[in-house]
């Protein structure tokens, strides 16, 4: 290499540098090669932002994990194993005596489903970093490719610590050395096990400083220095390999074997998500940020997938470990896992559906309860013998519901079958559970939701019985499915009764609410919690005094700008910054979306939903984190940012509460109640699964009506019914290629606009407490902040209005809220 330098001193300086690395690379034989630079997705799903260096990403897929800050740091996964963390590159170039850190000009990042690019951006060089886990089915291990431009020769030196730490809570070993092998070109990374080595390599990069035996003891930084000449090395990709193996020729075997298949790996990965949604679900609507979400929450899930040995199930969610093995919650959850899968049914992946479900099946107690959690490191310890295994009692009744959703969506029965002795065997298990004979599955087997409680744990949790009594529904639609007539009827009669007991054990007349747990004694405990939403998840259960509740969670005592709280904030215990006191889950912010939208309550279903699919571009783009502050908008330090139920929570209510998609694939029937946004004059859905058949649903506004035209490839039956309670039915209707229902439209509708909050803020914007349509009417009782004025989109189909509390201007209505502190209420009316 020639290098240009005015400065005699800094050019011979240069030279001996140069000399001792070319020294090195003469008494080696690397094996390893760049490769060439590959073209970007081209799947049109892009996020591309200025670094935000506090800002976390996740890069992840069946076999490992990168996770790291905006300003390039990572640590790398091949599970179980974390093999590296604090990545950091520094740069010297030629004729520039100083050496230039790269954390800081971290100054771009783009995230497609196929990989993370963070772009370093210097006035002498660029250097960007694609992050990419092999697509499923691959068999590939995490790859970091560095692709480098410069006007000047560099080198550059890739430091980072050596790890090697299985995840928790299997037991690990000191790092005992990093030895280079100089014949093969490669970092290998001891433990004390034996049986337990890393290796790191990049083609072309000779190691750091190492400290000969003779050496006073000292740790030295493990370091690649790689010399790059724009001249020759420009048009090359650098991989960073990485390989666990027991021996030094086992590792090297892989390291080249990767580096020989990084090409291939990174175009299959490129088209496994440019072909993602050949076949699963997708919506185009007015809204793209909406469009944009509702994708990227397909794909955070899909990238939850992990192999654990021959099967595969979904993880909890992803974050860094920092000091810890713990990458954030990335092991096997039952709750997780079960009200997750009904996104997964909605958009259309039954084969991930039924390995998940496989997954928590194959775990079953001998007793039938469903496993709670379960570490990707499960089988290096004695897993039974921790407290974690079964620690939860919701996963059991969950099951059941996934199982009959996964039915309802796929038609399935043959799977069913399979598995119908450990269907009936965790329904059993639920049955078994009721100390008090009110027929209510009780918490004495596990927590219900909370882990903690202030007022002490509960002995029965609504949440818990909610699910007890749609999961009995459930169960006795199975066995309808089944002709075990005699379960049927005993599982109808269970839920029955549980209905009744909730309505009359936990139902709060003084507060006109429902309590969030009652005691062994009868006494309630009052309160006012998210909880009770869960009722309206399955679409067959509803609480009958629910009005008042609802208007709460509404309101900003539980709705923030950016989701819902569990629970009051005038609650005497409440703390916005806690787990289960007062922080705002997306979770929760879903199930009260879907609530409401079942409710009759779109706006504020809608209002919900939204502010869930714009935290899609929050923080971890692409993902949805876990938990957020109850008082300003900000995540928790130590929330997943890549969490999997949370993605969930966009996809679940925007199908079944906006869309209002019900399936019943054996009766080869949609049964839909749509809240179409007044904003919106059309809607489609494409690629929507029933069973075998995949329709294209188109949602278009015609005078008065909406009509629902629903397109195959191939002549269908189905039966389009607008949703209600009528009892099943065999779908008459013949064949066709085209299906169509038309619904009678409101003749008046409002809608709402919807951003997030700045960073920091605390809750300002407007939320709609109630929503009452009656034939020449629509009522809203509304809040915000006293003395602001708002603007609402306002639709009138064909008719004229008259309008009490607000003023319409250029088609909005303009709302003026009276005078105050803190948040004031108004009630619009508009008749016709």
């Amino acid at each position: 290499m020639m290098y240009q330098t005015r400065s005699p001193y800094l050019l011979i300086v240069w030279m001996a540098l140069v000399g001792l690395v070319n020294s090195t690379r003469a008494h080696a034989a690397p094996r390893f090669h760049p490769l060439p630079r590959a073209a970007g997705s081209s799947s049109g799903l892009s996020i591309t932002r200025p670094s935000v260096p506090h800002q976390p990403f996740t890069v992840a897929g069946e076999s490992g994990a990168i996770l790291g800050q905006q300003n390039g740091d990572f640590e790398a996964w091949i599970f179980p194993v974390k093999i590296l963390k604090d990545f950091r590159i520094t740069a010297v170039l030629a004729d520039y005596p100083i050496p230039i850190e790269l954390t800081p000009l971290a100054a771009q990042i783009s995230v497609t489903p196929a990989e993370t690019v963070i772009t370093y951006s210097h006035a002498a060089f660029t250097v960007r970093q694609h992050m990419f886990v092999p697509a499923r089915g691959t068999g590939g291990t995490p790859v970091i490719l560095f692709e480098i431009d410069s006007v000047r020769p560099m080198q550059l030196t890739f430091r980072f610590t050596p790890e090697m730490q299985r995840m928790w809570p299997a037991s690990n070993f000191a790092v005992s050395g990093t030895e280079w092998v100089k014949d093969g070109g490669y970092y290998i990374l001891h433990t004390d096990d034996p049986k337990l080595s890393g290796a790191v390599a990049m083609p072309g990069a000779n190691p750091g400083t190492l400290a000969p035996f003779q050496e006073r003891p000292q740790t030295w930084p493990v370091e690649l220095k790689l010399d790059f000449d724009p001249k020759h090395d420009s048009g090359h990709m650098y991989p960073l390999l990485m390989a666990l193996g027991n021996s030094s020729a086992e590792l090297g075997a892989r390291l080249n074997h990767l580096n020989d298949t990084v090409v291939a790996l990174y175009s299959a990965t490129q088209a496994y998500y440019e072909h993602f949604f050949d076949t699963r679900l997708t919506v185009e609507t007015p809204d793209e940020p909406f469009n944009q979400a509702m994708r990227w929450a397909a794909i955070a899930i899909d990238q939850a997938r992990a192999r654990f040995h021959g099967e595969t199930g979904l993880v909890a969610g992803y974050y860094g470990s920092g000091a810890s093995a713990r990458p954030g919650f990335g092991w096997f959850f039952g709750r997780d896992t079960l009200w997750s899968l009904y996104a997964v049914n909605g958009y259309g992946d039954f084969e991930l559906s039924r390995a998940a479900l496989e997954f928590l099946i194959s775990r079953q107690r001998a007793d039938g309860k469903i496993m709670h959690e379960y570490s990707q490191a499960a089988d290096l310890v004695d897993w039974n013998a921790l407290p974690y295994f079964y620690a939860a009692a919701d996963s059991t009744p969950l099951l059941l519901m996934a199982m009959e959703d996964y039915i309802n969506t796929s038609g399935d029965v043959a799977f069913l079958s399979k598995h119908w002795d450990s269907v009936k065997h965790a329904y059993a298990f639920t049955r078994a559970h009721d100390s008090d004979g009110d027929g209510i599955y009780e918490n004495t087997e596990g927590t219900g939701w909370v882990e903690s409680w202030p007022n002490g744990m509960p002995h029965q949790e609504v949440y818990l019985a909610a699910l007890d009594q749609q999961s009995s529904r459930c169960m006795s639609h199975l066995a309808e499915i089944m002709q075990d007539s005699a379960l049927a009827v005993s599982a109808k009669k269970a839920g029955e009764k549980i209905r009744q007991g909730i309505e009359q054990n936990y139902y709060d007349r003084k507060h006109e609410s429902y309590a969030f747990s009652r005691n062994a004694n009868g006494s309630l405990d009052e309160t006012f919690t998210i909880y009770p939403s869960v009722a309206w998840w399955t679409g067959r259960l509803t609480l009958p005094n629910a009005g008042n509740m609802l208007r709460g969670w509404a309101s900003h005592e539980i709705s923030t700008d950016w989701g819902t709280r569990d629970l009051s904030d005038r609650t005497e215990f409440y703390d916005p910054i806690s787990y289960h006191q007062g922080s705002v889950w997306p979770l929760f912010t879903g199930w009260v979306s879907l609530a409401e939208y079942r409710t009759g309550r779109a706006l504020a279903g809608y209002e919900h939903l939204m502010q869930n699919a714009d935290l899609t571009f929050a923080q971890d783009l692409g993902a949805m984190t876990e938990l957020l502050s109850g008082e300003f908008f900000q995540p928790l330090g130590r929330s997943s940012s890549h969490q999997t139920w949370s993605s969930a929570m966009v996809l679940t209510p925007a199908l079944r509460g906006l869309f209002g998609l019900d399936w019943d694939a054996l009766h080869h029937t949609l049964r839909l109640a749509p809240n179409i946004p007044a904003s919106w004059n059309q809607a489609k859905l494409r690629r929507v699964r029933l069973g075998e058949a995949s329709f294209d649903m188109e949602f278009r506004r015609v005078g008065r009506q909406l009509v629902i035209q629903v397109i195959s490839n191939h002549p269908q039956v189905l039966c389009l019914v607008q949703q209600t309670n009528v009892p099943v039915a065999e779908c008459a209707q013949p064949a066709s290629r085209t299906h169509e229902l038309r619904l009678e439209l409101p003749a008046v509708e409002v809608g709402l606009d919807h951003q997030l909050p700045a960073p920091g803020s605390r809750t300002s914007q407007l939320k709609v407490l109630d929503q009452r349509l009656s034939e020449r009417q629509l009522e809203l009782v509304l809040e915000a902040p006293g003395g602001t004025v708002h603007e609402l989109a306002l639709r009138r189909n064909g008719v004229s209005v008259k309008t009490i509390g607000a003023e319409v201007v250029d088609e909005r209505l303009r709302v003026c809220f009276p005078s105050g502190v803190g948040y004031q209420t108004q009630t619009v009316t508009l008749t016709w």
